[in-house]
């Protein structure tokens, strides 16, 4: 039985692969620098041994699957090429895979980890499902009939993919590394379209959506009118939001989910309409919506003294104000207190203005110094122009939290795709020992 070898296991996708195969009794392993990421913890607890990169991790008999980060040089992938092992990169090796399957594509600017999160949860209750979320979450199920999984477009990987379905969230400029304008991202978007099967669920409040092609039936969900799925008579309480769901003006049923802002009715909304698509029982979407817990680093909430402390992926000006709007529902007599790590130089100076306007949206706002990736380490433009343009906003470092312990009864939000994680654990624990000896 061949064994599956991992090159950069810890990145996100490839750790939700890499458990996915484990799961269903494939041998795997993988290797990846020694430095700590979230993504290894679910790797460790499912016994999934992790190498340091070395060649003479590559022997006879395996399969590599190469991350997308990694290239050809790289000694593990050289030495299988000379031992002649088969290589696959991961998003190749993905786009075989769930042929086996019923599969579900979730794409778009924002949600779609949210979105693939939600969907497997709904779907696995009613069905035998596998998932791979982009939070570095996997699941393998022996007899799964549904395979939900987040499809990325950057650099248009999700062009390896042909899905049965695929639900698009919506279509917004990002990664400015890579796409040139929005009519870039459009159009790899509308390349996705014509390769998928069966259906497309796309939201037809996004403008950009409402153009899409296909060879396949669109179906539009929104808050709109127009739209063959809507989302009407919204209400928020303190356990969450409530709706009804029309298709195609006739009433269908009520849901409830235990979140707030618009984008999680509308995600919770595509997955209404993925199941109404495939005859699965209102009821059993009813309780699975009610029951969704959320996916890692998604308004992931901790209660520390007299504050909320949350954590949040939203590295684009159009995620910022989408979280800070969640925070603003659910606690709407608190101050919000914005703590910002804007995630690489491109993307901070083509949207220096857009993050500006959405960080105003908190009551205050502090600053981290930008994240560079891995294909991008230093730039023109420092911090400093961002707060610039962001009135009364303050700068922070890892080393001196303790300007936010000021906030008393207020809610801190961690927001960012770079390491803004480490100023979340070194505020937490001054904000623990100081709980301590209040």
């Amino acid at each position: 039985m061949t064994l599956y070898h991992f090159v950069g296991i810890k990145g996100s996708g490839m750790s939700a692969l890499a458990q996915v195969l484990h799961d269903m009794n494939y041998r795997v392993q993988g290797s990846d620098v020694e430095k700590y990421f979230f993504t290894q913890q679910a790797l460790e607890d499912s016994g999934i041994e992790i190498l340091p990169f070395q060649r003479e991790n590559i022997q006879p008999g395996m399969t590599v699957i190469a991350g997308n980060a990694f290239p050809d040089t790289h000694e593990e992938i050289q030495e299988a090429m000379k031992l002649g092992l088969p290589v696959v990169r991961y998003h190749k090796f993905l786009g075989d895979f769930m042929q086996k399957f019923t599969s579900i594509a979730v794409t778009g600017a924002h949600g779609k980890t949210s979105t693939t999160g939600l969907l497997a949860h709904v779907i696995k209750g009613a069905k035998p499902t596998s998932f791979l979320i982009g939070d570095g979450t996997g699941k393998g199920q022996q007899d799964a009939e549904y395979f939900v999984f987040e499809a990325c477009e950057y650099r248009r990987h999700f062009l390896s993919y042909f899905p049965d379905y695929a639900i698009m969230t919506n279509i917004d400029f990002d990664h400015p590394d890579y796409f040139a304008n929005v009519d870039d991202v459009f159009s790899a978007f509308q390349e996705m379209a014509l390769q998928v099967k069966k259906g497309i669920f796309a939201c037809g409040d996004d403008e950009q959506l409402q153009k899409i092609q296909a060879k396949v039936p669109v179906l539009f969900y929104g808050f709109g009118e127009e739209n063959d799925f809507q989302a009407r008579n919204v209400n928020k309480s303190e356990k969450g939001t409530s709706f009804d769901v029309f298709v195609r003006n006739t009433f269908y049923a009520s849901f409830s989910i235990p979140t707030y802002g618009d984008h999680n009715v509308l995600n919770a909304l595509s997955v209404i309409a993925v199941c109404h698509y495939e005859e699965i029982d209102a009821e059993a979407v009813q309780e699975q919506l009610s029951t969704f817990s959320g996916v890692k680093r998604r308004f992931t909430e901790k209660f520390i003294g007299d504050q909320v402390i949350i954590d949040d992926y939203a590295h684009h000006p159009t995620e910022i104000k989408a979280t800070i709007d969640s925070a603003r529902q659910k606690y709407p007599d608190k101050d919000l207190v914005a703590v910002f790590q804007p995630h690489t130089f491109t993307r901070t100076q083509t949207f220096l203005t857009d993050f500006a306007k959405s960080l105003c949206e908190a009551d205050h706002v502090f600053l981290c110094d930008i994240f560079g990736s891995a294909r991008e380490n230093h730039g023109k433009l420092s911090i400093q122009d961002l707060r610039e343009k962001v009135e009364g906003a303050h700068l922070i470092n890892e080393n001196d939290t303790s300007p936010l312990l000021a906030y008393d009864n207020s809610v801190i939000i961690f927001m960012g795709a770079g390491d803004i994680q480490k100023f979340q654990a070194a505020y937490e624990e001054l904000k623990r020992d100081h709980v301590k000896g209040a």
